[in-house]
């Protein structure tokens, strides 16, 4: 198992199911739109409103320095959701054997953003935040990409 995550090179080889490649693909093109949604670099949804409607922070509760400050943040992780659609676009198109590596690269960013969040919640004026819309769909992402990794780590005869 460790040989198909870190092969010795990387190959447009994949040993493992072709339904492992549609949902890296549907994945990524998921983490990209939220990328460019939170980085701002979406011309129709703006960093601001992510924040409020998405992810419930009630941005406008917080002095202008602060509230810049999660702007910022947002914006810093969106570009690295962008980078991490990159890698996995560059993983399909070109170098597939890198494929269960970069399964295990998003769920790692997946799960550990997770495990942040339960260590240290969100807190608003009202309670814990768990009730903003990111987190169906993050625990949806998650286990797709747990069907994904597990697809990509099964060894078919026939290579694609």
């Amino acid at each position: 198992m460790l040989n198909t995550i870190f092969p010795k090179q990387f190959d447009n080889v994949f040993r493992g199911y072709k339904m492992a490649i549609w949902i890296l693909g549907l994945v990524v093109f998921v983490k990209m739109m939220m990328g460019f949604n939170s980085a701002g670099l979406n011309p129709w949804v703006s960093t601001q409103f992510v924040i409020k409607n998405a992810d419930g922070i009630p941005l406008d509760s917080f002095g202008p320095e602060a509230a810049s400050v999660i702007v910022f943040m947002f914006k810093a992780w969106g570009l690295g959701l962008l980078i991490l659609s990159l890698l996995g676009i560059l993983a399909i198109v070109r170098y597939r054997s890198m494929i269960p590596l970069m399964y295990l690269v998003l769920l790692i960013e997946q799960i550990g953003r997770k495990i942040m969040i339960t260590l240290g919640p969100i807190i608003t004026s009202t309670t814990v935040d768990n009730s903003s819309s990111a987190v169906p769909i993050n625990l949806i992402i998650t286990l797709i990409l747990c069907f994904g990794f597990i697809l990509s780590l099964q060894n078919k005869k026939n290579i694609i």
